[in-house]
């Protein structure tokens, strides 16, 4: 007996000196296997705000649930209440944590109520766990979407400047080691693997107050005409920068669905044939070129021209204009006669420069360059038409760019969307005859031109109406439209240029003129206002004090 006692204690010092000794690591590796984790940290993504600093895109700190399938397998019963705080069937989730089994790890739920959570905190389910993370949140909700954009559950940017900038907005997640108790919960951070870092802030060159005022007007007016869609963009003239830019129809970033045709920013995206909002350009060709100067008298009678076989008609027999009154009543005639003295390449330069054909380079994603034939293949109707806005497709984003050198004395800026971007001016086309044409445009908002309802009480306006029929598969359709007006203000030192398009308006009111204008009208009106640019239409301010309407 004595023997055997003696035998059996040797074999335990020996096991003992073995598992103590020779299989230590093994042995602390399974422990720790069990009981210390390796788990994320996340971080914050960086805020997007706007000018002022007012916040258009945030991270608010949420909870997620995912459970272990095995341990909570084991309870069936419990699943019913957890299903009913989550809003979910409970054979679905049994389903789910049957077909995975074999796996330790299985989301849940994403991004749950805080109140939710507490209640699955409180109900202390086996296998339920809760792991912290970042839901993005859009104060500005539908009105900046477009711009901003969203995130997907993993908080990775899919749309808008989300998706631009994801790199630099994305912060970098940590990990640290953690014991966990048998109930999976932390219970002693062991070691700070990695730092999590957060992302960098996005400072915008969009003004709050001017988004929502231009979302107001527009989704006002798409409305008023039962119109298809439209966008509206604001540019600041001095820097390029985009104050406001927005469409219609919109989204809510906060729950954005499925509606992709809704997430659209057409005001980069979806191209249009200008119209008469080019004859602008046409003229500055001209002008560059020693075809014409403004007061050059061009004979529009009979009121149509044809051109190939091809009849260009004008509104109605405008007889004997000068260059500026081209301008002023919009005559397809009179701009055709014109541009067919320049060669092609004199023309198709000068509508390069001005940026059409080439997207403007702001980085947004979907961004269309818009078209621009060569000039090599262009035949004589095509040069025609193109004088007064068909034939050549262009973004409101680009339009808004090249108002925005006229105003600004010839010099084209590439528009920006973040303060502090690098956009210096580039000249293309001669100051004085920039100046010539913008004094040229103040007369479309005069008493005879096509855009009077586009003024704005005391001060002085510039600008073009545009309206071009839609092609469709069987070619032009007679009775849809494009209605466009593009303007800036105030002529004596531009500070805003503003670009309106309406897509599809129903009704008998479809003329850029009668659409578009009105909301410029509106748009600007209100923008003057909220950024206090001084008036510069005294005529009009001296008469407006004499009657004691004080420009109301």
């Amino acid at each position: 007996m004595l023997l055997i006692f003696l035998l059996y204690s040797i074999a335990l010092i020996a096991r003992a000196v073995n598992l103590q000794v020779m299989e230590t690591d093994f042995l602390q590796g399974q422990g720790e296997a069990r009981f210390l984790r390796e788990v994320t940290i996340p971080s914050t993504r960086g805020v997007i705000s706007d000018r002022n600093g007012e916040p258009l895109a945030v991270s608010t700190p949420v909870d997620s649930v995912w459970v272990n399938p095995r341990q909570l397998l084991e309870y069936p019963e419990k699943i019913e209440s957890l299903a009913l705080l989550l809003n979910a069937d409970a054979d679905d989730i049994e389903r789910k944590l049957t077909q995975r089994a074999g796996k330790e790890f299985v989301w849940l739920k994403r991004r749950l109520n805080p109140e939710v959570t507490a209640q699955i905190s409180a109900l202390d389910l086996p296998g339920v766990y809760l792991q912290k993370e970042y839901k993005r949140f859009y104060p500005a909700g539908e009105i900046a979407s477009h711009v901003i954009g969203f995130t997907n559950i993993d908080d990775v940017g899919q749309e808008g400047l989300e998706l631009a900038y994801d790199k630099w907005l994305a912060g970098s997640p940590g990990s640290k080691r953690v014991i966990r108790n048998r109930k999976g919960e932390a219970v002693e951070e062991v070691a700070l693997i990695k730092e999590s870092q957060p992302g960098q802030d996005l400072h915008l060159t969009i003004d709050r107050r001017l988004q929502y005022l231009a979302y107001r007007e527009l989704k006002s007016t798409v409305l008023q005409h039962g119109a298809r869609s439209g966008s509206v963009v604001v540019l600041d003239v001095n820097t390029g920068e985009v104050l406001a830019m927005v469409n219609q129809p919109s989204y809510n970033p906060n729950d954005p669905g499925h509606d992709t045709d809704g997430m659209r920013n057409r005001a980069v995206t979806d191209v249009i044939e200008p119209g008469s909002v080019m004859k602008p350009i046409a003229i500055a060709s001209v002008l560059e070129n020693g075809i014409a100067v403004p007061t050059t008298p061009v004979d529009t009678s009979p009121g149509y021209i044809v051109i190939s076989g091809h009849t260009i008609r004008d509104h109605r027999n405008y007889g004997l204009l000068d260059v500026t009154g081209v301008l002023t009543k919009s005559s397809n005639v009179g701009v055709t006669r014109l541009a067919l003295q320049l060669k092609p390449e004199q023309m198709w330069d000068t509508y390069s420069r001005f940026g059409f054909g080439e997207a403007t380079g702001t980085g947004f994603p979907g961004e269309s360059a818009g078209v621009l034939r060569n000039y090599r293949r262009w035949r004589r109707l095509e040069q025609a038409t193109i004088s007064y806005g068909y034939g050549v497709s262009a973004t409101p984003l680009q339009l808004a760019q090249a108002y925005a050198a006229i105003a600004n004395g010839g010099k084209l800026r590439q528009p920006a969307f973040i303060q502090g971007s690098s956009n210096p001016p580039v000249s293309v086309i001669d100051p004085r005859i920039a100046n010539t044409i913008a004094a040229m445009l103040e007369t479309v908002t005069g008493d005879n031109g096509t855009g009077k309802r586009a003024r704005v009480p005391n001060y002085r306006i510039a600008g073009k109406t545009g309206t071009s029929h839609k092609a469709s598969a069987s070619g032009y359709a007679a009775s849809r439209y494009v209605a466009s007006f593009v303007g800036f203000g105030p002529v004596s030192n531009p500070r805003l240029v503003s670009v309106v398009v309406i897509n599809d308006p129903s009704g008998e009111e479809y003329y850029g003129g009668l659409v578009a204008a009105p909301l410029f009208s509106k748009v600007m009106t209100g923008a003057m206002r909220l950024l206090n640019i001084p008036p510069d239409d005294y005529p009009a301010m001296l008469a407006s004090a004499a009657d004691g309407t004080g420009g109301q």
